[in-house]
């Protein structure tokens, strides 16, 4: 239908289809949803509006709609065994937005990791919500370990007396102490709140400590580990309910996307079976494997080594290779990753240091070990032919080279790599034709 009646639009989506199935998915934060997942994600849900929540709608026919909230209701407990989930948040942000307003005031003291440590934008940035509404009180790492400093926190907290403290993170590759962080929130009567975006299908998929028993409050996606929708959750003890319901929904937002919370019924569903708990090990295992190929390739990881899914590569000192650079090279190769400051980067934002990669998406593909001996080794053969190609090997200069890429030689090799990703990504497809 979309191709008789617009196909510019259906061009594009095709483009794009294209383009994911034949590139090696390393940026944290992408991953493939499943097709139940999209078929409930594209259904006629899309068409009702269901304000505020099941059994209290403003509008009429409301039935299956809340027997569909229901169910994803009751799977997300089933799943992390939380007292009370919402359901509702649009995304991430508006997601710890609705937190915020659950349990603070303007002004009061918020206690989170640092944006250029390895925080959200969410958890406190000049740029956001959070640092205009909140007194941000940053925590970092440690300069030597890239570890979170746990005496540090306690230290800071002890100290600045935040109201609310965040264990999460955006771009940290070691696991938490959340038994540490629920004893330092203790000493101080401050409320916990868990960000796990990126982790909680590792700890659905029983590979991490779930943090629920020990916080407060817990808010996640359910786009990247788990392979669901754009979208988020809030979870909390069963005393909170009343003050979460009430930020979400009219606080925050108004109609919730019922065809979005179809969709992650769905994926919560495929969280709950057997192959998600094979899914998230092998996760971890390809990650563990990136991580060590990369090492002995030359390559500087921060905190020298991953507990999860993610790692942070330190590419500048590496091999003085800028992010731009970076970034244009792997594109030539149709492998994708993402910018990002390392602790401490004395680069700028806009062209840091580092390069944060992940495995969940080429996992979904069902690559293992082996793969990613080869995606390390082309990853790593890419940027050398840079290196090569800009003709030094020390600091010379700090900005990006761009016309280096005019290098015909240069060029001829990436094609050589291109190859040999279009031949995993053909013997690992994303979704079988």
């Amino acid at each position: 239908m979309l191709e008789k009646n617009d196909i510019a639009i259906f061009d594009l989506i095709n483009l794009e289809e294209n383009r994911q199935e034949t590139e090696i998915e390393l940026i944290a934060s992408e991953n493939y949803a499943s097709l139940d997942v999209l078929e409930a994600a594209w259904s006629i849900l899309t068409n009702k509006y269901s304000e505020w929540y099941p059994g209290k709608r403003y509008y009429a026919w409301q039935e299956y709609i809340d027997k569909i909230e229901n169910l994803a209701i009751d799977r997300c407990k089933e799943i992390f065994w939380c007292e009370y989930v919402n359901v509702q948040p649009l995304s991430w942000s508006p997601a710890n937005l609705a937190v915020y307003m659950a349990f603070l005031k303007p002004g009061d003291k918020v206690l989170g990791m640092s944006l250029d440590q390895g925080g959200h934008l969410s958890h406190g940035h000049p740029l956001n919500f959070s640092w205009l509404l909140y007194d941000i009180i940053p925590y970092t790492l440690d300069k030597e370990t890239g570890l979170i400093d746990m005496e540090e926190v306690e230290k800071i907290a002890l100290n600045e007396k935040p109201k609310m403290i965040i264990a999460g993170f955006s771009a940290y590759s070691r696991d938490l102490d959340w038994k540490r962080f629920r004893s330092i929130a203790d000493k101080i009567w401050a409320i916990l709140m868990a960000d796990i975006a990126h982790i909680a299908w590792l700890i659905a998929g029983g590979q991490l400590e779930n943090p629920v028993p020990y916080c407060d409050v817990v808010t996640s996606t359910t786009h990247k580990t788990l392979r669901g929708p754009r979208w988020a959750i809030i979870m909390s003890k069963k005393e909170h309910e009343k003050a979460i319901a009430r930020a979400v929904f009219p606080w925050v937002q108004w109609w919730p996307h019922e065809n979005l919370i179809a969709a992650k019924a769905v994926a919560f569903k495929e969280a709950l079976e057997p192959e998600f708990k094979e899914y998230a090990s092998q996760v971890i295992k390809n990650a563990r494997v990136l991580w060590q190929e990369l090492i002995k390739n030359g390559f500087k990881i921060v905190s020298n080594g991953t507990d999860n899914h993610l790692l942070l590569i330190d590419v500048f000192t590496s091999f003085w290779v800028t992010w731009k650079e970076a970034e244009k090279v792997l594109e030539l190769v149709w492998l994708s990753a993402n910018k990002n400051m390392i602790p401490y980067d004395l680069r700028k934002a806009m062209d840091p240091s580092g390069i944060r990669v992940w495995t969940p998406a080429v996992t979904t593909r069902w690559m293992k070990e082996e793969e990613m001996k080869i995606i390390a080794l082309i990853f790593t053969k890419a940027i050398k032919f840079l290196q090569e190609a800009k003709g030094y090997n020390s600091q010379i200069e700090d900005k990006s080279n761009m016309e280096i890429f005019n290098d015909n030689e240069l060029i001829n090799k990436l094609k050589q790599l291109k190859e040999d990703v279009l031949y995993l990504c053909n013997k690992f497809p994303v979704y079988e034709k």
